[in-house]
């Protein structure tokens, strides 16, 4: 009872950040973290101690769907190869570079030093994208961040695992091909049964057409990829990730107007509730676990704050070389586009829930060392890149130059739609020629579709005439092509695609069914 709540208090207390989050037009997550640590600091509230099943099973499988859905797989084909230096190099070197710095700052003994660098080495997908989703970057850019954030898991899981592997033998050893065949284990299994998900789930969905069960679908495929993934001892994350990528390449083939209106409306109540709950926890949590600390560990926020900066020296490191894949410049280095991507970078629930999941003793039954200092400089970590970068993100990227100007969006967006109705108004003529339907019918749909280019008002509302809604339908049909067309020939953003998307589904549901 207890628990629910806590559980409602942290809604309430989201519903009441992101409120004043919009009006002062800040990232609800870095008020949310200082909302926590606000709570936290009430005197006679109780300490909250979150299990990382809890959060690895119930949280983060459909916040990282609903992740992995939105990332452009066309743009992803463009930055792959920056993606996947990042993924993959970035994060060896991040966890070698704390794991050094923490020996040297905290005196943990240095295998659980590296377990503390491999935490902190990957990016958290729902933390960039829960920042990133106000910013207007580039197309380029905004992949190449939050595809990075997705595709590391399986990289930093498996330096997790060798580390504590280390640090619980008490001075055991790692052989390099065990550590290469479980990353093998770990990501390309995660990546086979999260295809072969995503595959079963695309021939129900074919089949599917009621919206109730298109719904509950949707909310049921990211934990059966998780689920199946651990259960095969792979990375339940890499599949999850791997569905959501191919799944929503294909959405809306698989669905009518109705359905993805209905999907979106609850997918965005079920990720707004559950970033809320999340991002609140990592504030609480902080608190309760400095007052666990041992003694002598008042050095602690220092430490913290040498870490974030070790992390942020060896990531722009790593960006500024690849900024030529991302953002073309007369073959120099764009310090604009690594400092933004950079700032980025934050890290999230995914190194908390990882650092909650160390074993308590070591292998001969002593605690194990240094645990508890590992758990509050991660949770500090964590609070710093979300508060400071959090809230500092959106002026760097004004400042760098990069952020889409309103202007350039709307154009874009005008220019999407004027050659939409364009498509439409050229279907309308050939049927017109074909005399295929009534001309009462055809002019009616002429004359909307030439207001709406002419930029005048439309016809009026919704008519109840049959064949001028099978007109309507068949028009949307076209334009549903032209918009995908315009977006894999490269002409319009992910963005456009999926703003001028939305609008074409609410006008096809105010039809009604055919």
């Amino acid at each position: 009872m207890r628990a629910v709540g806590i559980v409602l208090f942290l809604v309430v207390l989201a519903t009441v950040v992101a409120t004043f989050a919009r009006r002062w037009r800040v990232p609800a997550p870095s008020l949310l973290v200082l909302a926590g640590i606000g709570v936290a600091l009430i005197p006679g509230v109780p300490a909250l101690h979150v299990p990382p099943q809890a959060i690895a099973l119930v949280v983060l499988p459909p916040l990282l769907y609903a992740s992995a859905e939105e990332l452009s797989l066309r743009d992803l084909r463009v930055v792959w190869r920056p993606v996947t230096i990042l993924a993959f190099g970035l994060v060896f070197a991040s966890a070698a570079a704390v794991g050094f710095a923490a020996v040297a700052l905290t005196g943990l003994p240095p295998a659980m030093a590296f377990v503390l660098g491999a935490v902190l080495a990957s990016t958290d997908p729902v933390a960039v994208s829960a920042l990133g989703r106000r910013l207007a970057l580039p197309g380029r850019v905004q992949v190449l961040v939050q595809a990075e954030s997705l595709f590391n898991d399986a990289t930093s899981l498996v330096l997790f695992k060798v580390g504590v592997g280390i640090a619980v033998a008490a001075g055991g050893s790692v052989s390099l091909v065990s550590a290469g065949g479980e990353f093998l284990l770990l990501g390309g299994g995660g990546s086979l049964i999260g295809a072969a998900v995503a595959g079963a789930v695309w021939l129900i969905r074919r089949r599917t057409t009621d919206p109730v069960l298109e719904t509950v679908i949707a909310l049921v495929t990211p934990y059966a990829a998780y689920v199946l993934a651990e259960s095969a001892h792979t990375s339940g994350i890499t599949s999850v990730v791997v569905a959501g990528v191919l799944l929503g390449r294909s959405g809306h083939r698989l669905s009518d107007a109705h359905i993805r209106l209905q999907v979106q409306a609850v997918y965005a109540v079920v990720v707004f509730l559950l970033e809320s709950v999340v991002f609140a926890i990592v504030g609480l949590e902080l608190l309760a676990l400095v007052r666990g600390l041992p003694k002598g560990s008042s050095w602690w926020p220092l430490q913290a704050l040498a870490l974030a900066g070790v992390l942020i020296a060896v990531r722009v490191a790593w960006t500024l070389p690849l900024t030529r894949a991302v953002k073309p410049s007369r073959g120099r280095l764009s310090w604009r586009v690594a400092g933004v991507v950079t700032w980025a970078g934050t890290r999230g629930v995914m190194p908390l829930a990882a650092a909650l999941s160390i074993p308590l003793a070591a292998s001969g039954g002593g605690a194990l060392a240094g645990r508890a200092l590992v758990l509050v400089l991660t949770t500090a970590v964590v609070v710093f890149t979300l508060v400071v970068q959090g809230l500092t993100l959106a002026g760097v990227v004004n400042r760098s130059g990069l952020a889409l100007e309103p202007e350039h969006t709307a154009r874009e967006e005008d220019g999407a739609r004027d050659a939409l109705n364009r498509a439409a108004l050229d279907h309308v003529e050939h049927l017109s020629g074909l005399e295929a339907m009534p001309p009462v019918a055809i002019d009616r749909v002429r004359r909307g579709l030439e207001a709406r280019l002419d930029r005048t008002e439309d016809e009026g509302g919704v008519t109840s005439d049959d064949s001028y809604r099978s007109l309507r339908h068949e028009v949307i049909a076209v334009q549903n092509s032209e918009l995908h067309r315009l977006y894999e020939e490269h002409l319009i953003s992910d963005t456009t695609r999926r703003r001028l998307q939305h609008d074409l589904d609410r006008e096809e549901a105010a039809l009604g069914m055919r």
